[in-house]
């Protein structure tokens, strides 16, 4: 008998295999990962359970493509950072970018806490962030050609800079999704200025 065809398949073009993905997608961006079963993804795609594993390695594989892929449309939902301003309005239009991105996406991965084998799916793909490159590196790039137009300090490690403040987006986001469902991120009144600033200006006396 052959296995159970999607409904939303018979008249399209759409491959059985992206359908899931697309499924599995929707689901952890509608509610995330935890809790999140592989009868829970077939049911939403409408096909048999056994179906998934004729595409996926296993739960694991799926569910690390889904992310991939909520990464990545969260990504165009959300654009780039409008740069082109000064120094610091660059910066800063990348860390509220920045914020929002991490508010956006980083919901999804804290129901995988202990399922270390997705993480690793995961990050064997190709960045889903800034056209392959990911936030820190776009960030450092953008540094990098400011500090050739003589706008960053000839010895500034602009790697180190972007660190911190992706850094600074993950420690101020990442924390508050541990709260339980319902958990929301908010900005503290500040946050932005005081950190383009103090990267900027630094913490040495003068």
């Amino acid at each position: 008998m052959a296995p159970r065809r999607a409904a939303a398949l018979r008249d399209g073009d759409v491959s059985l295999r992206d359908h899931l993905i697309a499924t599995a997608t929707r689901l952890v961006a509608e509610r995330g990962t935890a809790g999140l079963t592989v009868r829970d993804i077939a049911r939403a795609a409408d096909v048999a359970v056994g179906v998934l594993y004729n595409h996926f390695a296993d739960k694991e594989e799926l569910l690390a493509l889904a992310l991939h892929e909520h990464v990545r449309s969260t990504g165009r939902r959300l654009g780039q950072p409008v740069t082109g301003g000064t120094l610091a309005e660059d910066l800063r239009a990348f860390v509220v970018h920045a914020l929002e991105v991490h508010a956006a996406i980083l919901p999804a991965f804290a129901g995988l806490v202990g399922q270390p084998e997705v993480f690793a799916r995961f990050d064997a793909l190709p960045d889903p962030m800034a056209d392959g490159r990911g936030l820190r590196a776009a960030l450092a790039d953008h540094l990098r050609a400011e500090r050739d137009r003589g706008r960053v300090a000839a010895g500034a490690d602009v790697d180190a800079v972007a660190t911190l403040v992706v850094g600074a987006c993950h420690e101020l986001v990442l924390p508050r999704l541990y709260r339980g469902p319902g958990a929301t991120v908010e900005v503290p009144p500040g946050y932005v200025d005081a950190l383009v600033s103090t990267v900027l200006d630094g913490i040495a006396p003068r």
